[in-house]
């Protein structure tokens, strides 16, 4: 998996209340790894100017590794139906709410992120719960958005977009969210290029 840029970032023993098709004994939640951007920059999808190269991407790269485990392709996007990927997430032990209320992973931080998943089969031996990495944190991700989008009061989306629209945002909008930026489990792994990427996707009406 690592080869095409995604790398397993959690996985669980699903029970019939998860949402999982049935028969299936092991969920794997796929996500980018430190080869990503390298990898799906020079995708066919990412180069021919078509809607959605990182959904399609995704399709063909995890749909073709789930074929050659025998097991079954499940994403986040295309739906309804949609997959209750933020729950799945929370399952494995590896992911947890952060102060801020975004996701965080034990080792991506606030930069964790699922491209799909792979329902197999067998109920594979999987390892215990990890810690999670706010613990012991001074929490330097409650200020780092500049205008407060994010806290214990939720995600101010109108807010966040307000500000990507000025000339101060267009740090947000060429390096990434801020407050993710700020955590230190993670910090330096994503690239600006695909952070700016993922902006641009979230916020597409920025003059640049």
């Amino acid at each position: 998996m690592a080869a095409d840029g995604l790398v397993p970032l959690d996985a669980f023993h699903p029970g019939p209340d998860d949402g999982v098709p049935e028969g299936h004994g092991t969920l794997v939640l796929l996500g980018p790894g430190p080869e990503f951007w390298n990898v799906f920059s020079a995708s066919a999808e990412y180069a021919d100017g078509r809607p959605d190269p990182l959904d399609r991407w995704s399709a063909r790269v995890i749909g073709g590794q789930a074929e050659a485990l025998g097991g079954l392709a499940l994403f986040p996007f295309g739906g309804p139906p949609w997959h209750p990927f933020i729950a799945w997430a929370r399952r494995g032990g590896q992911v947890w709410q952060s102060p801020v209320g975004l996701l965080v992973h034990r080792t991506a931080g606030l930069f964790v992120s699922f491209r799909g998943a792979i329902a197999l089969a067998p109920r594979l031996a999987l390892p215990p719960p990890a810690g999670p990495p706010c613990t012991a944190c001074a929490a330097p991700c409650r200020g780092g958005c500049p205008v407060d989008a994010l806290g214990a009061a939720g995600y101010d989306i109108a807010r966040c977009h307000a500000h990507l629209d000025t000339e101060a945002g267009r740090d947000c909008l060429s390096r990434g969210c801020a407050a993710r930026r700020a955590c230190p489990v993670g910090a330096g792994a994503r690239e600006a290029r695909q952070s700016e990427f993922h902006m641009t996707a979230f916020h597409p009406g920025a003059a640049r």
